[in-house]
């Protein structure tokens, strides 16, 4: 058995480095799987294989079935709505009123920060809305994933929403780790507030969204993609494999005359239902405040239920229409969630991975070699870099906040025994973790972005790592002023915000310099729209 050494960190290693290289996503993940339960067993290692997929189905408490369940609903509610006509009455509609790219993106750039409640809601509804407008301006795949994914968890994270209870129990257990008297420790929502602007990461990469889109500039793969989906309308490349195809898997709908509210109306139960009972689970309804709402409130049940009411309604709409009957409905939920299995698939095996790394304990390996091992100035840009590997490797924030959080708050009080600096710490691991996230194929949420968007996986990842990439470098400028000058963190994010303005039009334009290309005018997109 391997425990806790430069070993533990190959199982992640193998699966992303065969994604990225290999574009197979599934195969990738099942060999690092697979290669885990050789370093852990010593021997073959497929009866531990399987025995790490069954225990990730099955874990925290029902937790990823209710996820899975959440998402073959969802493809359902997708489905009927494409059979009912709703995706092409949006369509229509989005014609008349939308008819820029960068419109377009606002609107999804708004969806996807307005939607803080919920990661997976939020990549679910923004990405079923949008997927057909941006289709029609010819924006790529790559780049509606890349809008989704970098407002969805981002949003969530600073928001009230699931994330911030998980966090605060999280600042809570490490500051237990610490052995103060519970009288002089703070109260766990205090420290998240004054870690909020240190949460850089989250805050400068929805920051980047708005930048991208207002200026309508790309740089890195997603340069390429934009200009091959303007220029010859094809939104995914050649040879690229969509995480969902629904017109290709359900063929195109008959309907003569689409209505909006077949579209509207199942979209806007979903939303109204997680609302509506994550408050009611979260006691809203009995007065409680802030604090309390985030500590109770059951985001997953409330995913579950509001997408069962979504293809609840979708039914009624498609009796009362008279477009579908009840048989022919049926249908289209089984359909709809056969056009969900592979992204429920990777889901699965992403899980798989995070119980293989737990018992190779990756994430104390990496924690360990960060221990004690610089002081003050630096210790904030280690814990983010450690953080990222961590959620880069295992392909989740939850857990990468979990593995760290414990053991930066107790380093970082016995550092410098400030409030200060562990707000610092916390700050870093929320945002090295998302970072790392955004940067992973094996991230639940970079799954399910590329799912609801209908993008390649893998031509996800590839595209926005550019964008990760910027905004982490610009955080480690800001946190290495931070820890030589002790600069407010609020000047440093105004300075953050210029940063990544200057980088988006200087790597943009050395681009298309160096390429000897020209950036698609916004016009020339206006024109398209109208053509088709």
């Amino acid at each position: 058995m391997v425990e806790a050494t430069v070993w533990s960190v190959v199982p992640p290693l193998v699966a992303i480095g065969l994604a990225i290289i290999t574009r197979k996503a599934i195969l990738s993940l099942f060999l690092g799987i697979w290669s885990g339960a050789v370093l852990y067993t010593g021997n073959v290692g497929i009866i531990q294989t399987f025995d790490w997929i069954v225990a990730a189905i099955l874990a925290d408490e029902g937790f990823h079935v209710r996820i899975i369940l959440f998402t073959l609903l969802l493809g359902s509610g997708v489905a009927m709505i494409w059979r009912l006509g709703g995706a092409v009455a949006i369509r229509n509609w989005a014609m008349t009123r939308i008819d820029s790219q960068r419109t377009a993106g606002l609107m999804a750039w708004g969806l996807g920060t307005g939607f803080f409640f919920d990661d997976y809601a939020n990549t679910a509804i923004v990405g079923s809305t949008m997927k057909e407008i941006s289709d029609n301006l010819r924006i790529s795949r790559e780049k509606l994933s890349y809008l989704i994914d970098s407002t969805a968890a981002p949003a969530a994270t600073l928001g009230i929403s699931s994330w911030v209870a998980f966090q605060i129990s999280m600042i809570e257990l490490g500051y237990e780790e610490t052995g103060l008297p519970e009288e002089e420790i703070p109260g766990g929502f205090s420290v998240f507030l004054e870690a909020w602007p240190f949460n850089m990461y989250s805050i400068l990469a929805i920051v980047m969204v708005f930048v991208i889109v207002v200026t309508q500039r790309d740089f890195g793969e997603m340069l390429f993609a934009e200009r091959r989906s303007a220029t010859t309308g094809k939104v995914n490349r050649d040879g690229a494999r969509p995480m969902q195809d629904v017109e290709g898997d359900l063929g195109k709908p008959n309907v003569d005359d689409p209505k909006i509210a077949t579209f509207v109306v199942p979209i806007l139960v979903l939303v109204v239902g997680v609302l509506g009972v994550a408050a009611w689970t979260g006691n809203v309804f009995q007065g409680a405040g802030v604090e309390e709402f985030s500590d109770n409130a059951d985001f997953t049940l409330a995913l579950l239920l509001g997408s069962f009411g979504m293809v609840a309604s979708s039914y009624v709409l498609g009796y009362a229409y008279g477009i579908l009957s009840l048989g022919e409905s049926v249908d289209t939920t089984i359909d709809g969630f056969g056009i969900m299995l592979t992204a429920v698939t990777i889901l699965v095996l992403a899980w798989s991975l995070g119980e293989t790394v737990s018992a190779l304990e990756t994430g104390r390996f990496v924690s360990e070699q960060i221990d004690g091992l610089v002081g003050e100035n630096l210790l904030p840009v280690i814990v983010f870099l450690a953080a990222a590997f961590t959620a880069f490797s295992t392909g989740s924030s939850w857990g990468t906040m979990s593995i760290l959080t414990p053991i930066a708050i107790p380093v970082a009080w016995d550092i410098a025994a400030s409030h200060e600096l562990v707000a610092v710490m916390v700050g870093m691991i929320f945002s090295g973790a998302i970072f790392g996230d955004h940067s992973s194929p094996i991230s639940d949420t970079t799954v399910l972005s590329a799912t609801f968007s209908g993008a390649d996986l893998i031509d996800h990842v590839r595209t926005q790592l550019y964008y990760a990439v910027t905004v982490a470098l610009v955080v480690i400028v800001l946190m290495l002023i931070w820890g030589f000058t002790g600069v407010t963190p609020w000047l440093l994010l105004l300075l953050g915000i210029g940063m990544v303005v200057g980088l988006v039009y200087g790597l943009s334009t050395l681009q298309t310099n160096v390429f000897d290309i020209e950036p698609i005018q916004e016009p020339e997109y206006e024109e398209i729209s109208q053509d088709q």
